[in-house]
This record gives structure tokens, C-alpha cells and sequence, in this order.
């Protein structure tokens, strides 16, 4: 992967501390830990993996009703938070 701009940003020394500190353990740079942070947190991932993900999803064998039914399972009616 090409590294070509460059981004400046500020931490509290606590974060910065235990960010440099889970770098070292993981045997990364801070760099890197932050880049990979980004990308799991915003969905940054290849084309394939999104692909191979639904493909996983489409194979599970879950019971499934019609849109109603699912709907009125899901959300609760008034009368039902009362005793």
C-alpha cells in the first residue's frame, strides 16, 4: 500500500500513551495502529471481503417469516411493556 499523505493528529498524552503502548505490544508502528483503527471503524475494506461476507450471510439457513410478521415480532406494541 502506497503512503502518500500525511495527516496530523493530536492525542492527550494518556491516549497517546496507551496507543503507543498497544502499538508496542501488537509489534506495529502507531502509524499503522491508527490506520487499521480507521479502517475497521468505517468499513474501509476490498471489494472481496464485503463480497465474501454477503456470500456468508446468504448461506445461513435462518427462519424467516414475511415482512408483517417479522416486523410485529420485532417491535413491541404499547400493551406489551405493561403487565
Amino acid at each position: 500500500m502506497e503512503l502518500s499523505k500525511k495527516t496530523t493528529i493530536l492525542f492527550s498524552p494518556q491516549l497517546h500513551l496507551r496507543l503507543t503502548r498497544l502499538a508496542k505490544q501488537r509489534q506495529v508502528s502507531l502509524g499503522e495502529l491508527v490506520r487499521h483503527a480507521c479502517k475497521k471503524q468505517y468499513g474501509f475494506l476490498p471489494n472481496e471481503r464485503r463480497l465474501d461476507a454477503v456470500r456468508r450471510l446468504a448461506a445461513l439457513a435462518l427462519p424467516l417469516d414475511d415482512a408483517r410478521t417479522m416486523r410485529e415480532q420485532a417491535v413491541l406494541r404499547a400493551d406489551q411493556f405493561l403487565p
